[in-house]
Formats: structure tokens, C-alpha cells, sequence
């Protein structure tokens, strides 16, 4: 009698579980590793239900200067619930070999606190997960810093170019319209 009251909450828990991942949306399904971490983000757990803006991002291109931009748009919108999370990408030949470089990049020439991951490719049959999706959704980066704005129902509303600078009104726009979007 008790082993049967044991099995009640493993049920209950595997229920919940599987109408999680009912509930995630394909754009977030699976994990990418942190950037110079050893753990792995699981992008549903950590991201469902909130507004992205999604970049690729590399330590070597001419664009990098917009990391500033990005944090600062992160830091202006974070308490209202926008993650950013940046990807770097060797995809354009820009981005170092070696992770310790391109976290020292990120977070100490740019002072970089959104989420990043390790590198991955963004682009063709070999990309991420994340960017195969993202390219279904709108389009694949066509250079390094290529921008999404993802909504809380884990659906791209715009994306712009690397040209785009984080600070560009109709960025901004975009990122408020994800911000008031229902999850």
C-alpha cells in the first residue's frame, strides 16, 4: 500500500514534465553549453514564456563594439523580463578558436552580463537547433551580430541586420512588442 502512494508524486512529476515540453515552443527546445561554464543552459526551462532578442554574434568582427549596445539594451529591459542571449559563430571566420578568448571578449573588454553560449554554427544543415528555427521563422544571419526578436510564444516578430545597431528605433520598437507580447 505505501510503495503504491510512493509512485502517485513520480507520476504526477513525469505529467508535469511532459506538459512542459507540451508547453515549450520548438524554437527553445534542447540546451546549448555556457559560454566558459561547465553547465548547460536548458533554453526552454530558462527562456519559455519570455521576450528574446537573439544574436550571433563574434569577437573579431567589425560589429563587436555593439556588445556595449546589446548590454546596454539588456540592462534597460531586463526587469521587465528580456533575456538576450548572444551566440558566438565562426560561421563568418571571425570569431576565435579558443572559448577562453572569446569569453574574455565578451565579458572583459565589453563587460557583457546577458547569457552566451560556447560557439556554434548558425548557419546551413549543420546549425544549432536555436538558428534552424530562427531561419524557418524569418531567416538565416547573413553576417556576424544578425538580430532576433523573438516574442514569449517563442515566435520571431522581426530581425534585423548587423547594421541594425541595438540602440535603432525601430529595434527598440520591435523589443517593446515583444515585451507587451502574451505568453
Amino acid at each position: 500500500m505505501q510503495m503504491r502512494w510512493l509512485a502517485v508524486p513520480a507520476l504526477l512529476m513525469a505529467f508535469a514534465g511532459l506538459a512542459q515540453a507540451a508547453d515549450c515552443p520548438e524554437l527553445l527546445q534542447g540546451s546549448l553549453p555556457k559560454l566558459r561554464a561547465k553547465e548547460s543552459i536548458d533554453l526552454c526551462q530558462r527562456f519559455a514564456g519570455k521576450p528574446l532578442v537573439v544574436v550571433n554574434t563574434a569577437s573579431f568582427c567589425g560589429f563587436a563594439p555593439q556588445f556595449k549596445g546589446l548590454e546596454a539594451l539588456y540592462q534597460r529591459y531586463k526587469d521587465q523580463g528580456l533575456e538576450v542571449i548572444g551566440v558566438p559563430s565562426n560561421d563568418f571566420k571571425q570569431e576565435s578558436k579558443d572559448g577562453a578568448e572569446t569569453a574574455k571578449v565578451c565579458y572583459v573588454n565589453y563587460g557583457v552580463t546577458f547569457t552566451m553560449t560556447e560557439p556554434q554554427k548558425v548557419r546551413g544543415d549543420d546549425a544549432t537547433h536555436l538558428f534552424k528555427i530562427l531561419a524557418e521563422q524569418s531567416s538565416a544571419p547573413k553576417w556576424n551580430f544578425y538580430k532576433y526578436v523573438v516574442d514569449r510564444k517563442g515566435k520571431v516578430i522581426a530581425n534585423f541586420s548587423s547594421l541594425t545597431k541595438p540602440d535603432n528605433p525601430e529595434f527598440i520598437e520591435a523589443v517593446e512588442k515583444a515585451l507587451a507580447s502574451k505568453p
